[in-house]
C-alpha cells in the first residue's frame, strides 16, 4: 500500500523533483527561469492584494486598498514586477534568435513558434469570457458589473500585445542601447506634463517604456551586464531617479493605478515607472548568482520549472480565479476581504486569508487550461525541461534551452 502520510508525500515530491532535475538541460541558466517565475508571481500576488470587487446590491465595482490606505503603497513596489519580465523576455528572445540564425532557422519560423506559445492560451480566455459575458447579460446581470468583470479578466492582454510587438522587433532591438527608448519616455513626459501636450502622447510610452528593460535583456545577452557594477549602477540610479520624480516632479508614489487618482504611473507608463523598472532590473541582475546556487536544490528548481512551464496560463487566469472566488462567495453574503470596501486593517487581514482560496481556484484553472500553453510550437524556445533528447554542447545548446 502506498504511504500517503507526510513522509510518503515528501518522498513523492522529492522523486518528482529529481526527475525534473534530470530532464533539465545541463547548460540551462536557472536564474533566468527564477526571475521569470518571480515576475509572474509578483504580478499575480499584487493583483490579488490590491484588487477588490465591492458588492453594492446587484452590482460589483472595482476598488483598491491603496485608495483608502496609502501607507500600503510599498506593496506596489514589491509586486509590480513587469520590468523584470521584459528584462528576461529580451534576454531570452535575443539569445533564442541568435541561436535560430546559427541553426539556419528563418526569422518567420522562429517568430511563429514564439508567438504561438504566447497566444495559444489567449484563445481559451477569450472563448470562455465571451460565453460568460453573454450568459451574464442574458440572465439579467447589470451591464456595469459585466463590463467590470470582463475588463478585469482581459486586462492582462495589453501586456501580451506589447510583448509580442517587441518580440517581433527583436532583430532590430538586438543592439539598441537602452538609453534611446529611455530618452523617448523622458521627452514624451516632458511634452505631456511639462508643456501641456495631448494625453494620447503617453501611449508612445507603452512601447518605449517597456522597450527599456527589453533592450537591457539584449545587453545581458551581449555580455555587457555580467559584472556586479552594472547591477549596482542600475539599482542605485533607478532608485534615486524614481525618488526624485516622486518627491519633486509630482509623480505618484504607487507603481500601479489607483482609482480616483488623476494620474497613473502604469496606464500609460510614465518615466517614474520606467526608472523604477531600472532599479528592479539592477536588483535582478545582482541576484543571479545567488539564484543559481539556490536552484541547485532539486525541489527548489522543480517549483521554478513548474511555474515556467505554465507561466502564461497562471498570468492569464489569475484574475478569473479571483473573480470566480468572489462570485461564489456572494452565495454566502457580503464577506469581509472579498466583497467589502478595502478601507481598513481588517480588510487587509481578511484578504491575506483569502489568498490560499484564490490559489486553489487558480489551480483549477491551471488544470483545465494549461494544456493550451504546453502545446506550443517546437521552436518557441521556452522549454524548461526536455526529455528524450541527447545532451548538446557549446553556446548554441545553451542558447537553445533558454
Amino acid at each position: 500500500m502506498t504511504d500517503l502520510g507526510p513522509r510518503g508525500v515528501r518522498g513523492i515530491a522529492h522523486r518528482g523533483a529529481d526527475r525534473i532535475a534530470t530532464a533539465t538541460p545541463p547548460g540551462r541558466d536557472r536564474a533566468v527561469d527564477a526571475l521569470r517565475a518571480a515576475a509572474v508571481l509578483g504580478v499575480v500576488l499584487g493583483h490579488w492584494l490590491v484588487t477588490a470587487l465591492v458588492s453594492d446590491g446587484r452590482t460589483l465595482r472595482t476598488a483598491s486598498p491603496l485608495q483608502h490606505l496609502p501607507w500600503l503603497t510599498p506593496v506596489s513596489w514589491m509586486f509590480q514586477t513587469l520590468a523584470v519580465f521584459f528584462l528576461v523576455g529580451g534576454h531570452v528572445a535575443t539569445r533564442g534568435h541568435a541561436s535560430a540564425r546559427a541553426r539556419g532557422v528563418p526569422y518567420h519560423r522562429w517568430l511563429t513558434g514564439r508567438l504561438t506559445r504566447l497566444f495559444k492560451p489567449v484563445a481559451a480566455v477569450l472563448t470562455l469570457w465571451t460565453a460568460a459575458a453573454l450568459a451574464l447579460l442574458l440572465s439579467g446581470a447589470e451591464f456595469g458589473t459585466v463590463r467590470t468583470l470582463v475588463k478585469l479578466a482581459l486586462s492582462p492582454l495589453w501586456f501580451l500585445v506589447v510583448f509580442a510587438g517587441l518580440t517581433a522587433a527583436t532583430p532590430l532591438l538586438t543592439r539598441l542601447n537602452p538609453l534611446w527608448p529611455l530618452a523617448v519616455v523622458l521627452h514624451v513626459d516632458l511634452l505631456r506634463f511639462g508643456l501641456g501636450g495631448p494625453a494620447w502622447l503617453g501611449w508612445v510610452n507603452a512601447a518605449a517604456g517597456w522597450m527599456v528593460p527589453y533592450t537591457l535583456g539584449a545587453a545581458w545577452t551581449r555580455g555587457e551586464l555580467e559584472r556586479p557594477r552594472a547591477g549596482w549602477v542600475l539599482l542605485g540610479s533607478g532608485a534615486a531617479a524614481t525618488a526624485a520624480l516622486i518627491a519633486w516632479a509630482g509623480y505618484p508614489a504607487s507603481m500601479v493605478g489607483v482609482p480616483g487618482e488623476g494620474m497613473s504611473n502604469l496606464d500609460p507608463p510614465t518615466l517614474a515607472v520606467v526608472t523604477f523598472g531600472l532599479a528592479q532590473c539592477g536588483l535582478a541582475l545582482l541576484l543571479r548568482e545567488r539564484l543559481r546556487h539556490a536552484l541547485r536544490a532539486p525541489v527548489a528548481w522543480a517549483a521554478v520549472a513548474l511555474v515556467n512551464l505554465s507561466a502564461m496560463t497562471v498570468f492569464l487566469w489569475h484574475q478569473t480565479a479571483l473573480m470566480a472566488t468572489t462570485a461564489t462567495g456572494l452565495l454566502a453574503g457580503r464577506l469581509p476581504g472579498l466583497h467589502t470596501v478595502p478601507d481598513g486593517l481588517g480588510w487587509v487581514g481578511a484578504r491575506v486569508l483569502w489568498l490560499p482560496v484564490f490559489a486553489l481556484a487558480l489551480a483549477v484553472c491551471w488544470a483545465a487550461f494549461s494544456p493550451f500553453e504546453r502545446g506550443g510550437g517546437r521552436d518557441s524556445g521556452s522549454r524548461v525541461v526536455r526529455a528524450h533528447r541527447p545532451p548538446e554542447k557549446g553556446a548554441a545548446a545553451k542558447a537553445r534551452h533558454v
